[in-house]
């Protein structure tokens, strides 16, 4: 059985390029996106949900779940990088890329902290879909965990290199069994033009 893993919808400081307090919820465009992955998911096999507890990503899982009838379970683990001070501030002003470094920003997560939980989260969403009889796991995260799962954990295909912008309601389809093999990267097809990815927004954060 495969894991989907998706990114949640767009909100406004995706848009406007601002590091993320916790409580950011989607955005107008970004509640459309995630009904439109929704409708997606719903002519697939959904046998299971896991998010983030983050109000974005949670709120994304919930439209899933409203559409699939299958109940969410939440872990934090899935949460998004934590920037600490610097959630609320614009990443164009920032001194350095907060996205790249790999000291922890003050009240923050290093790379190693992240990364470490990263690898508990992939972990844990694993075990999770062997649990399952038939039927996908659906997981519902963050862009800089995306990205971490798909550098580290994941088997990419031939040519194809971790994007460097994860869009928004993104569907990556990834083999549960060892060795991770992907079979669809970052795609956002189920999006119509009024509601397309912005690949200006931050993807991260």
């Amino acid at each position: 059985m495969p894991l989907l893993l998706i990114r949640h919808g767009e909100t406004p400081l995706n848009v406007a390029r601002v590091l993320q307090p916790a409580d950011t919820p989607l955005s107008p465009r970004g509640i459309e996106q995630a009904q439109a992955l929704a409708r997606r998911l719903a002519g697939m096999q959904v046998a299971a949900i896991v998010s983030s507890d983050l109000p974005r990503a949670h709120h994304t899982a919930e439209l899933i779940a409203a559409a699939s009838g299958v109940p969410i379970e939440i872990s934090a683990l899935l949460r998004e990088r934590n920037f600490g001070d610097w959630r609320g501030l614009a990443y164009d002003t920032l001194p350095v890329n907060p996205l790249l470094m790999g000291d922890a920003p003050p009240g923050g997560e290093s790379t190693a902290v992240f990364e470490a939980r990263v690898a508990q989260a992939f972990a844990l969403v694993v075990r999770r879909a062997s649990r399952l009889a038939s039927g996908a796991l659906v997981v519902v995260s963050h862009g800089l965990v995306l990205r971490a799962m798909l550098g580290t954990h994941i088997a990419l295909p031939d040519g194809i290199a971790v994007p460097a912008h994860m869009g928004n309601t993104c569907v990556n389809v990834v083999d549960a069994q060892p060795p991770h093999t992907a079979s669809l990267v970052n795609c956002t097809r189920h999006l119509d033009p009024a509601t397309d990815d912005d690949p200006r927004a931050l993807s991260g954060g």
